[in-house]
């Protein structure tokens, strides 16, 4: 009786996290602004019109809305059944892509398939059709990683396969994001301490060896060490963003007053935008960044946890992988804006202008919300071995 006076008063309530959609509503409001704001010069310049980039931003906020809608309604079981078929799917757009005449390359990348009207860039979706796999994989009974090694090099493999890919592209931030999600999700899982160290150990010696081996990665790690030292070479990205941040202050030069916009910063309105943000509005808008992407993955995480105590092996999964998602590429996106990490070529979720990202990550919220709605209203049932409730 107890249990059933405990769950009573949140069944009465909204029947979405409110939590989670008003932290990414207000992410993605303010990052309308600001892209916004960003993007006027550029936008003027290239194409002719101040509003040309936000326009086609807000174009892409409303297919992300709809990708959230769809993801909210589809039931979480269809996800899970589909596991194995997005795997194959992630390996077909990540071959797709280097095919010549298929794949598009800009400044020496090609992570992009033009479609005429979109161009698609598969390391976002596969970021997302990964975690659904392993999601699934790790929620069968079979994958006991106590009992048997081959259940853990497995799920690691495969995601191994998908990084190589991402590799020859090449497209380092997407592998550290995707495989540090993946890892997480593992050790969530019941990993051993005895397979997941040297699984740690393994993958930083493998780190080392690609920054090493790869010219222009070496580059980045050298002048993000001293980028005071190549203002006008490889650390000119990162000088530029240090200071547009060290013009803020406190409360920021205005709305619409950046200097650093007006050509100075590349990727003003994509990669360095959180720059921007704090050149405008100072620390303050800072802030609110940083408590609404944190509100936003301590949530996410939390509703993993009530679908594990439920009994939901999935969901549990699903929840964490997504939070986890989001919260590492913001933690790199924001660590590379203020000289933590060395340059990389990933966006703000939710925020920058990109609409491949802006739609796969509107889509994981779309799926923490039914995730967290099927886990809180579903009817108890008969745990299946592995911990899992019969559907």
């Amino acid at each position: 009786m107890s249990a059933v006076r405990l769950e009573a008063p949140r069944q009465l309530g909204s029947p979405i996290d409110l939590t989670v959609l008003l932290a990414a509503t207000g992410l993605l409001l303010f990052g309308f602004i600001m892209v916004t704001s960003a993007s006027s010069e550029v936008a003027a310049r290239n194409y002719g019109h101040p509003l040309y980039l936000a326009i086609k931003h807000g174009i892409f906020l409303v297919l992300g809305g709809l990708g959230l809608l769809s993801a909210l309604v589809l039931p979480i079981r269809v996800w899970q059944r589909l596991g194995w078929a997005l795997y194959a799917l992630s390996i077909a757009l990540l071959v797709l892509v280097m095919i010549p005449g298929i794949g598009h390359e800009v400044n020496g990348a090609t992570r992009w398939i033009p479609l005429g009207f979109f161009t698609l860039q598969g390391s976002e979706f596969v970021k997302l059709f990964t975690v659904v796999f392993l999601a699934a994989y790790l929620a069968k009974p079979g994958a006991k990683f106590q009992d048997k090694l081959s259940a853990y090099l497995l799920p690691l493999g495969l995601t191994g396969i998908l990084v190589g890919l991402l590799l020859l592209q090449p497209d380092f931030g997407a592998c550290v994001v995707l495989m540090s999600a993946a890892l997480a999700m593992m050790f969530f899982s019941g990993a051993p301490m005895r397979y997941f160290l040297p699984t740690l150990l393994g993958g930083g010696a493998i780190v080392v060896l690609l920054v090493v081996l790869q010219p222009y990665r070496l580059a980045r790690l050298i002048s993000f060490t001293d980028p005071w030292a190549h203002q006008f070479g490889g650390g000119y990205q990162l000088t530029q963003a240090l200071i547009a941040i060290g013009r803020g202050e406190w409360f920021g030069l205005g709305l619409g007053n950046s200097v650093q916009k007006l050509f100075f910063l590349p990727e003003a309105h994509t990669d360095f935008l959180f720059s921007i943000i704090v050149e405008e509005l100072g620390i303050v808008g800072a802030t609110f960044v940083l408590l609404g992407f944190t509100v936003l993955v301590i949530q996410g995480l939390l509703i993993g946890k009530r679908c594990y105590q439920a009994g939901f092996t999935f969901h549990g999964n699903l929840a964490s992988g997504i939070a986890l998602l989001i919260g590492v590429q913001a933690l790199i996106n924001l660590g590379v804006n203020l000289g933590l990490l060395p340059t990389k070529g990933l966006t703000l979720p939710l925020m920058s202008f990109g609409g491949n990202s802006l739609v796969v990550t509107l889509v994981m919220i779309g799926l923490l919300l039914r995730l967290d709605w099927e886990c809180r209203l579903a009817p108890a049932a008969p745990k299946k071995p592995g911990g899992r409730r019969a559907k």
